[in-house]
Order: C-alpha cells, then structure tokens, then sequence
C-alpha cells in the first residue's frame, strides 16, 4: 500500500501528486522530492491519501482509471522531510533569487522584450533557475536565455504565466476583506463564467465581481454548486405562478433564504417561501 500527498514545487511552481512511505506527512510540511533533473524541495498542500482506497477521491482523472498495480507509474517520490540544513539551504536559496531578479529585469530592458518580470527561484540544488513573467502574447526569448545561461552559469528556464498566477505569487486582499483564495488555499485554479455570478443573484459590474487580477474572483466557482442546489425548486426569475392569492410573475429569488418575490397582477408584493407558507405584506418584505 502506498500513500499519495500533494506538494507544491518550490513557492511559485506546480502542485503535483507524489507518492511516499516510511514517512509521516502534514499539510504545510517542507519535503524534498524527486525531480525531473536531480532533487527539488517542495510544501506539501494536503493531508496524505491512500493511492489504494477505493474511492481515489482527490486523484486527477489519468491516476483514477490506473488499475491499482500501476497507480505508482510515473508519479515521482518524496525523499524525505526537510532537515533543519533542507531549510536553511532553501532560505539561501531565496535569497540568491532576489539577488538575480534585478539582473534579469536588466536583460529583459537590453534585450527590449515586452516582458513583464514576475517572479525568479532557484531548485533545490541550484541546477535550474527559473523565471516567471507575463506578456500580452508570445515572446522570443531565446537570446535572452543564452544571455541569462552565461550570466548565471546554470540551466535556465523561462516560464509564461498568466495575471491569475501572477497575483497567486504576490498576493493581496480581496474585496472581502481576506487574504486571496488562490495564494491561501487553492490548489488549482478552475473555470470561472458570468454564468455563475448570474446564478448567484451579483449584479454584473465587473469591478465588483473581479478580483485584482481583473479576472472573475475564483470565489464564484466554489460557491457555485452551493446555489444551483440550493435553486432546486425555486422558480426563476420572470416566470409566471398561480398562488392563492392569484396570478403573479416572480421578481427575484433568494436561494440562501428559499423564497421567492412575486408581484401579483393587483400590484401587491408577496414573499413566498417555497419551505413553508407564504409571507404576506404590503410593499415591506417580512420573512
């Protein structure tokens, strides 16, 4: 049986499934990891599963439909929990990268690339420097790369990401006050649409419904489910009802509260609560 945990690459990089044994892991731990060339460190996002258990619930797709006896195919191992020394390696390691940023923004400006320089860290052993930046489209850096292989003697990797990443690797706060979702929490970042700020009754302003990306806030995704099974039952906004009090047409929902405003063909506003008897007024909402 082998245990299956989720690490993110250094600060900036991917979240991907390593397997593991003889160890005992947590959310938050630093580990070292194989990597693609040598060794890598990485934070562990999640509490350990079993690759055997049934129901492989936090699995992507392509690991779900592995028969059991080839889960561990092609996923790469965790070496160890990081040592006092792992930690103070990768703190130099930080360190290093801020050093180099500057020099590499002043390559980019040499060059006269239209290139934004986001963000630059060092693996854990110092084989690979990696540079995170954003551009409006494709961008031949491959001048640059030579310029940065000489500069720096390493192996040099130049990495395009989008405004949603960028503002995962700077943070902030979003308008609810709270830190951003995506550089708390979120593993990976899912689609978001209009269609769910539109299920969620938010007016379509985008200032109030983006997030310092400028793109929509990812909270509308995971809230998103919330309110479509909250909706079951409840009419949608326009449709026409015939309630005792006679025929109507729904002016809008309320899926938190299960009620639904009906303005009835004499004017009148009721509220009618579609978990129990309808709420009468005359002109005030009392639930």
């Amino acid at each position: 049986m082998q245990n299956v945990v989720q690490v993110r690459l250094r600060e900036a990089g991917q979240t991907l499934y390593f397997i593991f044994d003889k160890i005992t892991l947590k959310a938050d731990d630093y580990v070292i990891v194989e990597a693609d060339r040598g060794i890598d460190y990485g934070q562990v996002v999640t509490d350990p599963e079993i690759l055997s258990s049934p129901a492989r619930a936090g699995l992507p797709v392509h690991l779900k439909e592995r028969p059991k006896e080839k889960l561990e195919d092609g996923i790469k191992k965790v070496l160890r929990l990081a040592t006092p020394q792992d930690i103070k390696q990768i703190q130099q390691n930080k360190q290093k990268a801020k050093e180099v940023f500057s020099s590499c923004t002043k390559k980019i400006e040499e060059h006269k690339l239209d290139m934004k320089l986001v963000d630059a860290e060092y693996s854990f052993d110092r084989t690979k420097l990696i540079f995170y930046f954003t551009a409006k489209g494709r961008v031949d850096f491959r001048e640059l790369v030579k310029d940065l292989a000489h500069l720096f003697k390493t192996r040099i990797e130049l990495r395009q990401i989008g405004v949603r990443d960028e503002a995962k690797i700077f943070g902030g706060f979003g308008p609810c006050g709270r830190g951003l979702c995506c550089a708390k929490f979120l593993k990976e970042f899912e689609p978001v649409t209009i269609k769910m700020a539109k299920e969620q009754n938010l007016p379509l302003n985008p200032p109030k419904i983006s997030g310092l990306c400028g793109r929509l806030m990812c909270c509308l995704s995971y809230e998103y489910k919330t309110y479509k099974d909250l909706s079951l039952g409840l009419p949608q906004e326009g449709a026409k009802v015939v309630l005792p009090e006679g025929k109507g047409s729904v002016l809008s929902v309320n899926p938190l509260k299960g009620t639904a405003l009906v303005e009835l063909e004499d004017g009148r506003h009721i509220t009618v609560s579609y978990k129990g008897t309808p709420v009468r007024d005359n002109g005030k909402t009392i639930l």
